[in-house]
């Protein structure tokens, strides 16, 4: 890629990551084909959308150290401090939850903290005014010139690396469906489509906010609407890292069918969302639906 950041040819991202075609009966009695399109292969350290988000944002930072959010188990920073191990660059990780600065570290952190990254506990109230001017400018105090990435790597950049996403995809899928957090794959995802395609995001947080989240980032990132998307936000299980019996049932069966280890918190409720939608006649006899894996179980 003529866009990565200096060094990243180390890294060797597998792209375009494979598109697989996914026998279900569940899918092909409503006339739907059920295609994976596996970003989970791409990279072992940087999965899925976590490699296409962070690509330009880690060649803007030209080698700085990069301080970017999270909580205490956010792939986005596992993904930056594998990247800044592997490419020799120092991170910081600002961790949402001050209480946790006293207890052991989950495997998650713990995972982060092996890759070199510098762990900041801040409290809620603070996490939540994160990108306000007075705690950038105390943080960035505190550890000296860092770039910047925002909480799961969504900005402009993430939106525009994520375009390719919907370019390998072109006259692959009619629909092609991603679970959402912040709103970044889908954003980009949307304005690489061609015409007749189209993008579906399933928020795995409640709030109603995410369509908002997604104009904004099209309109730094592109100049305005880029693509056609939607959102189903029925899915998200009660909220981030929520899950229920039904889901993990639901992602055990999928396992056993296809002999793919399914992420519970994105992928899961996005294979769900997809089964449900489907079979409530969502999708035209005929079309061709891929669901993004963003990501593997940790």
């Amino acid at each position: 890629m003529h866009d990565e950041p200096p060094g990243t040819p180390r890294l060797r991202p597998a792209l375009p990551s494979p598109l697989q075609p996914a026998g279900d009966e569940r899918f092909a009695r409503r006339g739907v084909q059920l295609l994976l399109k596996r970003d989970d292969l791409i990279h072992p350290d940087l999965p899925g959308n976590k490699w296409r988000k962070l690509s330009l944002n880690l060649a803007s930072a030209e080698g700085r150290t990069v301080l970017t959010f999270g909580g205490a188990y956010s792939n986005h920073l596992r993904a930056t401090a594998a990247a800044g191990r592997l490419l020799g660059f120092g991170t910081v990780g600002v961790v949402r939850g001050d209480e946790l600065a006293h207890r052991p570290l989950n495997p998650s952190l713990e995972q982060c903290a092996a890759d070199g990254m510098r762990l900041h506990f801040v409290d809620r109230a603070t996490y939540r005014s994160k990108t306000d001017p007075e705690v950038l400018s105390g943080l960035l105090s505190r550890f000296g010139e860092c770039s910047v990435i925002p909480e799961g790597g969504s900005n402009a950049l993430a939106a525009q690396g994520c375009t390719a996403l919907g370019r390998e995809l072109l006259g692959e899928a009619d629909v092609a469906a991603v679970a959402c957090g912040t709103g970044g794959t889908l954003a980009g995802l949307a304005a690489g489509l061609g015409q007749g395609q189209r993008a579906l995001g399933v928020p795995v947080l409640r709030g109603g906010f995410l369509g908002d989240a997604v104009r904004e980032l099209q309109q730094e990132a592109f100049g305005g609407p880029a693509g056609r998307w939607s959102l189903d936000e029925r899915f998200h299980f009660g909220g981030y890292a929520r899950t229920s019996p039904e889901l993990h049932a639901f992602a055990d069966d999928f396992e056993d069918r296809h002999g793919l280890r399914v992420e519970r918190l994105y992928v899961a409720k996005l294979l769900y969302a997809l089964t449900t939608i489907t079979e409530e006649g969502a999708f035209a006899p005929g079309t061709r639906l891929a669901a993004v894996v963003t990501g593997a179980p940790f």
